[in-house]
């Protein structure tokens, strides 16, 4: 189906339309996501109608799969209902294979809009998929419900990588089924096609094995460790059967998804000692770990143990068709190896000259085993470090060296790396944000990441079969924060890996998003709004507004994107509010609530409230406090381990627990309440646990110690901490300040025992003396 185009004219060079720097949008908003690498807007246009036909080969069952899940998308979305016919005659979208698609590239396909109707051909059956997805898009636009209408264009298509992949951690926080399908429908619709599952860990063994039974009975599952001494819940995990695993993978193969297992080996094996304590190196049987980070158990290197290990995997291969088996290779603690005389007579025997090079052996081993079997290994980047394995492909997380240096070796590489592509990192610094990694991974930092390391020529490129967003739960309790978490940060790591390099463009990307974000609000997919929601700042800051009576607000996004509308008298913002186009002058006190909207007036991110009352000028919250410098190991954490989205979050430096208040305004100020937190200090630092900063107590459970102007300085105050045993998990400290004018920097530092609960702030008040 020609289109006879006239003046046509390729979407993605209207980003040029449009600075950077603007707030409100002005592109067209046509354009699915990822971006086509060929997509030509003509003359005129099609309406679908309720009711239309799609049209398939006769007997193509993968042609009548893409087209079924084009009508329930539609349906879900748009609330347009379509029908699929096999056979030839009039239709509205017809798909077919064509062996003469004039599109060369695996999974490709070409897409034509005339104003009689859609087609979409492809070579390959993934094409046709992604070419069904795509129309998917085109026929849910921005909004509304009932017919739609479709301009007339042309569209070829094909990705950049091979490998477009997310990881899901469901070791450390199990997730259930739904869940996962969930992940891999949307996937799907951003042509993504590696699942890979992260199926073991210290915490938790979540894979059926039937010759070893226990690993599920006992390694499944845990009892997470509370502050106040109580577990929560009693017995906590999961696991997969071998027929839910097998229904998965007939899932996600159905919409071109591969499922790669990772078994993690030789560390990162607590749960697997915990269920077979011959297993490990000592003998001896931990329970599973509670303790997130690195811990020290480690797969013995005797044969028993690869006995145990190819069993494993014999099961596993027999679940999982992928190519790839990912056998980890990631933090493991030598310690055990290098104290152990069995281990270290063994490495003699095997002429290896360090428990590096032992490591590679090992992995070099299973790798081997795998290759015996049609299979292929990946590993994290660590097992480089004894010299790489001859079998294996690299998953680079420790930033992109380890990939660079692979791919000159001549190995497949995959790019992974932390922080950028960690999704467990927070997406803002906002005070509404959801636990994590406090490093920040914004929707623009994904967007920007680019998956051809520097250091790889032309010659190595073949190398880079892609990259992955890596969804680790250790801070992620629910399929909610998963969710949270991933979308839409989805979007733009689809576009990366998809997209030709020369065509992205984050303002065009801008333009294309809320749509996406209009569609997870039809499918129930709760995206997180970080990148749009409002951000107000205090022209000369807080202290000044306190001084004068009145503050001047501006408001701002971290996208820089989309049309901010406030209101004063309480009520929600909507698309008939004022809008912001300039700072607001405001007289103390005073509340504004903000909330941002496209420019055809669907919602961005949903309303933020900033409060202007004096008290709340004074206060602080946890994100808006500043790490001792000793500080590090930053996380944002919630008060228990089975907290929802409701529950509160609290900023703490697993190394020293001290914060600062800067430039708090002292004239007038006679006392402090710091709204505290007793967590549960369940952290495997292995070698950092030196690095803990202890703090001299007085008292049996600690103070909370203040200082002004430095940490070092004298003491303003100090109030002991209530005992663990009889106190509740929240609780307020008030201490009396001695006076003092003009700003100083408070210093909070926290003397508990560092063997006990960790103790974190939620915010800091300051009071006036009355």
């Amino acid at each position: 189906m020609g289109l006879g185009m006239k003046t046509a004219l390729a979407v993605i060079g209207l980003a040029a339309l449009m600075g950077s720097t603007a707030l409100a949008a002005s592109l067209p908003t046509v354009g699915p996501i990822p971006l086509p690498a060929e997509m030509q807007i003509g003359q005129g246009s099609f309406t679908l109608p309720a009711g239309a036909i799609i049209t398939v080969p006769a007997g193509d069952a993968q042609a009548r799969f893409a087209a079924s899940q084009l009508v329930d998308f539609v349906q879900r979305v748009r609330g347009v209902s379509l029908s699929v016919r096999e056979g030839q005659g009039d239709a509205a979208v017809t798909l077919a294979l064509a062996p003469d698609a004039p599109v060369d590239e695996a999974e490709g396909y070409v897409l034509d809009v005339a104003p009689s109707g859609i087609r979409v051909t492809a070579r390959d059956e993934a094409g046709l998929y992604y070419g069904a997805m795509t129309v998917a898009q085109l026929l849910t636009p921005e909004g509304g419900q009932g017919d739609v209408t479709v301009p007339v264009q042309q569209i070829r298509d094909w990705p950049r990588f091979p490998w477009r992949g997310m990881m899901l951690d469901v070791a450390r926080h199990f997730q259930p089924m739904d869940s996962v399908k969930a992940l891999v429908d949307e996937m799907a619709a951003h042509k993504l096609n590696r699942l890979h599952l992260h199926l073991s860990d210290d915490q938790g063994w979540r894979l059926e094995i039937k010759h070893y039974p226990d690993l599920t009975r006992i390694g499944a599952w845990r009892t997470p460790p509370a502050a106040d001494g109580k577990p929560v819940p009693e017995r906590y995990g999961g696991f997969y059967t071998q027929d839910q695993i097998r229904d998965l993978v007939a899932y996600a193969a159905a919409r071109h998804i591969t499922v790669v297992p990772e078994i993690d080996m030789p560390g990162h094996a607590q749960a697997v000692m915990a269920s077979y304590p011959k297993i490990g190196v000592t003998g001896a049987r931990p329970k599973v770990a509670v303790d997130w980070g690195v811990n020290p158990y480690l797969y013995n290197v005797n044969e028993a143990n690869f006995t145990f290990i190819q069993t494993v995997l014999d099961e596993v291969m027999a679940l999982f068709p992928s190519t790839y088996i990912h056998v980890g290779g990631d933090e493991a603690l030598k310690d055990e190896w290098k104290q152990s005389p069995k281990v270290q007579a063994r490495m003699r025997e095997l002429g290896l000259k360090d428990e590096n090079a032992l490591q590679s052996w090992f992995i070099e081993r299973v790798g081997r085993y795998l290759a015996d079997h049609g299979r292929r290994m990946i590993g994290w980047d660590e097992i480089l470090e004894g010299g790489i394995p001859s079998t294996a492909t690299i998953m680079s997380w420790r930033g992109t060296k380890g990939a660079v240096d692979a791919a000159r070796l001549d190995h497949d590489v995959i790019l992974s790396p932390a922080p950028t592509l960690y999704l467990d990192s927070l997406q803002s610094r906002r005070n509404d944000e959801p636990s994590g990694r406090l490093a920040i991974v914004s929707l623009a930092d994904i967007y920007a990441y680019d998956a051809m390391p520097v250091g790889v020529d032309a010659a190595q490129a073949h190398h880079v079969l892609g990259a992955q967003g890596n969804l680790f739960t250790e801070y992620m309790m629910t399929p909610w924060h998963v969710t949270h978490a991933a979308f839409p940060r989805i979007d733009a790591l689809a576009e990366g890996l998809w997209s030709p390099k020369d065509k992205r463009d984050w303002i065009g990307f801008l333009t294309r998003l809320p749509a996406q974000m209009a569609r997870y609000r039809q499918l129930g997919v709760e995206a997180a709004d970080s990148a749009f929601a409002v951000d107000f700042h205090i022209e000369d800051g807080a202290n000044a507004a306190l001084a004068a009576g009145s503050a001047t607000l501006t408001l701002s996004n971290q996208a820089n994107f989309g049309t901010i509308r406030y209101t004063t008298d309480g009520s929600a913002p909507t698309t008939a509010s004022p809008r912001y186009e300039m700072p607001l002058s405001l007289p103390l006190p005073a509340t504004i609530q903000a909330a941002v909207f496209s420019d055809a007036g669907l919602p961005l991110a949903a309303p933020r409230t900033y409060d202007l009352t004096p008290d709340a000028l004074r206060t602080r919250q946890s994100g808006e406090l500043i790490a001792c410098p000793q500080g590090e190991m930053g996380l944002r954490i919630p008060l228990r381990a089975d907290a929802d989205k409701t529950a509160p979050v609290y900023n703490v430096n697993l190394f020293d627990a001290c914060w600062v208040y800067p430039k708090a305004r002292m004239d007038g100020v006679t006392s402090l309440t710091v709204r505290a937190a007793r967590l549960a200090r369940n952290y495997g630092l292995a070698h950092d646990a030196a690095k803990v900063r202890s703090h001299p107590a007085t008292t049996p459970n600690g103070e909370l110690v203040v200082r002004l102007d430095s940490c070092d300085g004298p003491v303003a105050a100090t109030v002991p901490l209530p005992s663990p045993k009889t106190a509740p998990l929240q609780f307020p400290l008030t201490a009396a300040l001695p006076a003092a004018s003009g700003e100083h920097d408070i210093c909070l530092m926290y003397t508990a025992p560092i063997t006990g609960p960790l103790y974190a702030i939620g915010s800091v008040g300051l009071g006036l003396g009355h």
